[in-house]
């Protein structure tokens, strides 16, 4: 008699290496879902997003940039001023408690159906003392970029310079500007010797300033906090948008998949439901299970959802947003003036690198102000479709560890005084087209004229005063 037990007919694979085949082939799918909801994450985004060379080489410049024009050998650096975003960090208390909210709604059911399972047994590693805190992986982002900062700028990241390091009081600011100052001392000194390296940071580098009147002026705008922060009513278009047919065909969507009553679920559980996909990849490069939820359309309305509120809380939304930022733009034409002076008198540059480390916050509004990715039409809760090619999408603009950096040249063969200075911006180590030109580079000269009327007559205190009637209304911002 045949056996009933025989081995694998030819050409089908036996059932251990089948297994193995499907969870390969799973976990490809799983990378390609991640792929394309990456891009959408806002605010939330890994760095890597907008440099995708980091990906292969974390240390790597990226591809020639036509747009550096400016020849070492008649130009030299004379002054870099960085404006450096926190790396990436863990999610917020408020975030975290969502998150419980929902797995506990998700473990909570009785028959939960098999896309709902997979959340019941998923281990909720996240807890509240994280709160925002500097992730392992957000060391590293600063690390990386300021040795990629060295290497791009050797000429005044040098033994012999001097750094100034300035910092919002957050920890996660705190602590990203002692990984750059780590990266620093690597790029500039190599692997020395523990014991030889803590001795170089303490000779060569002096205490980071904590400087919250800069760092942090929206905290400090009373303006800002009461007519924006904390009123109800100036979020309109957000809160609109949760109501609207986009972010609707998203939510039944997802409790469908749950098998969860609608009623049980909101736009900000959803929300937190796809953060929690951009955690997971940016802190421990995984796909997790919260990203198999999302589609690519899904992850484009929940990415115009928070841009939505980067628009209205941090952006073009209302003039205050931007207007409070004037108080750390005039210091960086302060110092930008001061090189000058101190070049033309022949004088060491007393300030050669200054490197402040802030928020999303501190950089969104500066951009407002010098009127980068600025939209013909305002963002609004009823033109999602309108805006699919918009120039305000915060995933691009401040990621984690975005960094908007100012660097002044002394051109010593120009034609003219004029052409002495000049100026090139950079965003996340990408040379920034100037509003003004739409060139690379600007006679500094030509820079402060266009930016006159916010130099000479932005007040940061009478910008973010209060008027006596004021009834927190956004019809004055």
């Amino acid at each position: 008699m045949a056996s009933c037990f025989r081995g694998p007919l030819p050409g089908r694979p036996s059932l251990p290496l089948f297994l193995l085949l499907l969870r390969v082939s799973l976990a490809q799918e799983r990378a390609a879902a991640t792929s394309l909801l990456s891009g959408y994450f806002g605010t939330k985004s890994r760095y890597e997003e907008v440099n995708q060379h980091l990906l292969q080489d974390p240390l790597s410049l990226g591809p020639p940039d036509p747009g550096y024009l400016l020849p070492s050998a008649a130009c030299a650096p004379l002054q870099l001023r960085a404006l450096i975003r926190h790396g990436t960090r863990f999610p917020t208390e408020k975030q975290i408690r969502k998150l419980g909210q929902l797995h506990r709604l998700l473990r909570s059911q009785e028959r939960p159906c098999p896309a709902a399972q997979q959340f019941a047994h998923w281990d909720m590693w996240y807890h509240p003392d994280m709160d925002g805190k500097l992730a392992p992986k957000g060391r590293l982002d600063m690390e990386q970029l300021a040795q990629r900062l060295a290497a791009r700028f050797p000429g005044l990241f040098s033994p012999q310079r001097r750094f100034a390091f300035a910092s919002s009081s957050k920890h996660r600011c705190v602590e990203s500007s002692a990984a750059f100052r780590k990266g620093l001392l690597l790029a500039l000194h190599g692997q020395l010797p523990a014991r030889e390296l803590f001795f170089l940071s303490d000779m060569e580098n002096e205490e980071t300033e904590i400087n919250d009147k800069l760092m942090r002026f929206f905290d400090h705008c009373e303006k800002f906090v009461t007519c924006v922060e904390e009123n109800a009513t100036a979020m309109y278009e957000v809160d609109a948008f949760k109501q609207g047919p986009e972010m609707k065909r998203v939510l039944e969507k997802i409790a469908a998949t749950l098998c969860v009553p609608l009623r049980d679920l909101n736009a900000d559980l959803v929300q937190v439901a796809f953060f929690t996909c951009s955690f997971e990849l940016a802190i421990k490069n995984v796909n997790s299970p919260w990203c198999s939820l999302f589609n690519e359309e899904d992850a484009k309305v929940l990415e115009y959802l928070n841009d939505l509120k980067q628009y209205w809380k941090r952006g073009y939304g209302y003039d205050i947003n931007s207007r409070s930022s004037c108080i750390l733009f005039q210091d960086i034409f302060k110092h930008l003036d001061k090189a000058i002076a101190e070049s033309k008198s022949s004088m060491p540059i007393s300030s050669p690198v200054i490197l402040q480390f802030g928020h999303a916050e501190t950089l969104q509004p500066l951009l407002a102000l010098m009127g980068f990715f600025k939209d013909e039409e305002p963002l609004a809760a009823n033109n999602y479709k309108k805006q699919m090619h918009r120039k305000f999408r915060s995933g691009r603009i401040v990621p984690y560890a975005s960094n908007l950096i100012f660097v002044l040249y002394h051109c010593d063969q120009a034609k003219t005084p004029e052409e002495e200075y000049q100026v090139q911006i950079l965003l996340n180590e990408k040379l920034l087209s100037f509003p003004h030109s739409e060139e690379t580079v600007s006679l500094y000269t030509d820079l402060k004229n266009h930016y006159k009327d916010i130099l000479q007559n932005c007040h940061f205190s009478e910008e973010c005063e209060l008027s006596k009637t004021n009834n927190t209304s956004t019809d004055e911002l």
